[in-house]
């Protein structure tokens, strides 16, 4: 009978584990941009000035995973870092709950 409780309950759990979004820990060197539209590989568009992504440059979406180039959105708010060369070493795709607090600690 306690067996199958706790099966019940490590169920109930891990479903609920999955529906919750957790936050995630941006960097705090990073800047609050707007993609616009598809550029060729390695640029990107942000805020109107065109980037160039750094070699090893990472592009990760709303559900913390890393994406391509190509499966970049048309539009989408991110925040972005820039290494020493001015390139953009890491851009994440923003939950408008993250939008929303990043917006808000400015």
């Amino acid at each position: 009978m306690r067996k199958g409780a706790w099966i019940v309950a490590l169920a109930v759990a891990f479903a609920a584990a999955s529906h919750a979004q957790l936050a995630r820990q941006l960097p705090a060197n990073g800047k609050l941009g707007e993609l616009i539209g598809p550029q060729p590989y390695p640029l990107v568009q942000i805020n109107n000035k065109v980037l160039r992504l750094a070699p090893g440059g990472r592009i990760i979406n709303e559900q913390n995973r890393t994406i391509v180039h190509s499966y970049l959105p048309q539009q989408a708010h991110v925040y972005f870092v820039e290494d020493m060369n001015g390139d953009i070493s890491r851009i994440y795709l923003l939950r408008p709950d993250e939008l929303e607090n990043l917006q808000r600690a400015r």
